[in-house]
């Protein structure tokens, strides 16, 4: 082998690392990007698991053999006596030029954090590829109905994926989430739910994520037919028990034993544990969809590194046979060697550690809020549609990112139009429509500038990989691994606006608890100052947690209900308006001496009181909301949240006759001290501020019900 040839095939190899790094940095959202924004997993979690799965499925369950010609694109008749040295050559340059282009687009998608489909970015390449070679050899190459079946799936995933998120959660929604005690119901319902979905993904582990190891298998003679658990490639039949089953009766049992036995352990577990406990921020129905949606995640991890790894080893694959071997010929089928294997593994893996973030953050937090049940349903609804698609009676290759992302807007739709953010939908879209066109482009470009030459294109790609690097660099890409492992380890996961807006609430409830000791020690007489200080610093740490409210409210919009940040603010400012009224009562105690009636002193120590209880409900109304927000908005929840608004304005109405009781008496009987009478009625006004502001805040809660 000639020195350039070596040099040559080292940049192929770069080449292809650098195109596994992109389908780990952008393919990953499909995996995880639901389970971070549902916050079933931090984001730093959902990195090393995806990277552990995606890796998984890569080395051990992918093919040991690939199409040297991938997705069919080229049609080439391998007989045919055009396929020389020389036109084999020109196919290896035109899949490195290929894998450069995709990667390139993949890069820039990802750096402005749009998933695209890496399936569909190297068959743009391979495409522009086709095109040039069809001039050159003035022969057609290019398989039109494989680019018209491309251009379908554009719309007909996104679609039935859309289809069946949506139903998927109406049916979780109408069944569990709507039932007056969602709880109960889904001990005995969330099993049988689990049977269909296990037995789905138990059939697509076997057709998507086992395929290439039931291959294996069958060399290694493991297996007496591989066609006992794969589907017939053509001619099939739908009847399971025939030698050509689309779906063989193997794959239906084994199918139908993982889901038994999921749902088997599934009600098991709910039996043990008490599923009302609060835990990592989710309550009740929503910690069971947890499970699921992270076992649906790892799924679509292991099965989209078994698969999606041939987007970048499968062409080197192609370029390692012809410039490796003596004869220089292509072939149609290639054995991939291990280290291949392993470098294509481990670039998707780091591709996921570094940049895969970016990605999730679009598919998890701004197409549509994310619970666990909203998560598993758009996961189980994908998983679903790509199964249906790839069987061979359809065999349209469909990417796993318009399907999800079509999963994902579906599940939104079913909290109404408003609750999916169509401006980025549609930005996302376009990408799709420009990845096969921008490949294309690309791979023509880099192609035609090589002019087929060994030296010209060992020239190019370093510049290539210069200008790349440079337009990162420009833009601000930062790519830290040391950061996303820093939080492997964590249990922790990002709260809600309104799990802390609830932590706020009870910050401000404890300022009322000092100002009620304050009162009722300055009635007995006492010294107060302890207590008044008490509900200054109470009244300050609530304010540190305002501040960080605000903060997150203005970086994550994840609200879990139709409301605008304004309108959330809003709601913040009047919260916040308690805990100010409770500590002007404390320091109004500290201006001069209270009137000094026996009588009169009650009557302000049960104002307080009232005063207090009226909190005590604001706060619990507050709980309601953040139940509300997090756990699917359902029906049992919302009533809980009418109810405690309802009981806020009835103590509010108790503590305005106490409030009136209290004054009137003051003034009837405070004519001997006039100013220390005054003093007093200011005081009960600062406490009835307190109460209304409790009402304001917890009827700023109305029109979330009303959306």
């Amino acid at each position: 082998m000639e020195d350039i040839t070596i040099v040559l095939i080292g940049l192929a190899l770069v080449v292809c690392a650098y195109m596994a790094w992109n389908i780990g940095a952008n393919d990953v959202a499909n995996a995880m990007g639901t389970s971070v924004g549902s916050r079933a997993l931090t984001l730093k979690q959902a990195v090393i698991i995806a990277a552990v799965f995606e890796f998984c499925g890569a080395f051990f369950a992918g093919d040991a053999v690939t199409d040297t010609v991938r997705k069919g694109i080229l049609s080439v008749d391998f007989a045919d006596p055009l396929i020389d040295p020389v036109f084999s050559q020109d196919i290896a340059f035109g899949f490195i030029a290929a894998m450069m282009a995709a990667a390139t687009w993949l890069t820039i998608a990802t750096r402005m954090g749009l998933p695209v489909s890496t399936t569909h970015s190297i068959i743009g390449g391979i495409l522009g590829v086709g095109l040039i070679l069809e001039v050159k050899y003035e022969t057609t190459l290019i398989d039109w109905d494989v680019v018209q079946k491309v251009v379908v799936s554009w719309v007909a995933s996104p679609v039935m994926g859309g289809l069946l998120g949506f139903f998927s959660f109406m049916i979780i929604k109408k069944l569990i989430l709507e039932n007056e005690n969602p709880i109960d119901r889904s001990r005995w319902l969330a099993p049988v739910l689990a049977f269909p979905t296990f037995f789905v993904l138990g059939l697509a582990l076997q057709f998507k994520a086992l395929k290439g190891f039931i291959a294996n298998a069958d060399r290694r003679e493991w297996i007496d037919d591989k066609n006992d658990w794969l589907p017939a490639k053509e001619g099939g039949v739908f009847d399971p028990w025939a030698a050509n089953a689309w779906i063989p009766i193997n794959s239906i049992m084994l199918a139908a034993t993982i889901g038994a036995l999921s749902s088997l352990v599934l009600y098991l577990t709910l039996r043990q544990i008490d599923i009302t406990e609060e835990k990592r921020g989710f309550r009740g129905v929503e910690r069971i969809f947890v499970w699921l949606q992270i076992i649906t995640a790892a799924y679509v991890a292991f099965a989209h590194g078994a698969n999606d790894r041939s987007n970048a080893i499968g062409p080197m694959a192609a370029v390692w046979q012809v410039l490796s071997s003596d004869g220089g010929k292509l072939t149609e089928q290639a054995d991939i060697p291990l280290w291949l294997i392993l470098l294509g593994s481990a670039g998707i893996a780091i591709g996921v550690m570094t940049w895969g973030w970016r990605v999730m953050e679009t598919i998890g937090k701004k197409i549509t809020d994310i619970t666990p049940t909203r998560g598993f349903a758009a996961e189980f609804g994908a998983a679903t549609t790509i199964l249906v698609f790839s069987m061979p009676f359809l065999a349209v290759p469909v990417s796993t990112t318009h399907t999800l992302v079509g999963a994902v807007v579906g599940v939104g739709l079913a909290g109404g139009a408003k609750a999916v953010d169509f401006r980025v939908f549609g930005k996302i879209a376009a990408s799709w429509v420009a990845s096969v066109p921008a490949a294309a482009f690309g791979a023509i470009v880099l192609f035609v500038a090589s002019g087929g030459e060994s030296l010209n294109m060992i020239v190019l790609l370093p510049l290539s990989f210069i200008a790349v690097g440079y337009a990162i660099w420009k833009s601000g890409g930062e790519v830290h691994v040391e950061d996303a492992l820093s939080d492997a380890g964590g249990t922790g996961h990002s709260v809600t606006p309104f799990e802390l807006f609830h932590a706020h609430a009870q910050a401000v409830e404890k300022t009322v608890e000092h100002m009620l000791d304050a009162v009722n020690i300055a009635c007995d007489g006492e010294d107060a100052s302890e207590a008044i200080q008490s509900t200054i610093e109470s009244e300050l740490a609530a304010d540190n947690v305002k501040t960080e409210v605000r903060r997150l409210a203005l970086n994550d919009m994840r609200m879990g209900v139709q409301l605008s940040l304004d309108d959330f603010l809003y709601m913040v400012t009047r919260q916040d308006r308690i805990a100010d009224y409770a500590q002007n009562v404390a320091e109004q105690l500290a201006f001069r001496p209270l009137f000094d009636d026996k009588k009169a002193k009650e009557n302000l120590k049960e104002m307080a009181k009232a005063v207090a209880e009226t909190v005590a409900k604001y706060e619990d109304a507050v709980e309601a909301l953040r139940d509300f927000t997090i756990s699917g908005q359902t029906k049992a929840a919302e009533t809980k949240l009418a109810d405690l608004i309802r009981e806020v304005n009835i103590k509010e109405n108790d503590a305005d006759g106490v409030e009136a009781m209290a004054a009137a008496y003051v003034f009837t009987n405070g004519e001997d001290a006039p100013l220390a009478a005054m003093h007093m009625y200011r005081v009960l006004q600062r406490l009835d501020d307190v109460a209304n502001a409790c009402e304001k805040a917890a009827n700023a809660f109305i029109p979330i019900l009303n959306r």
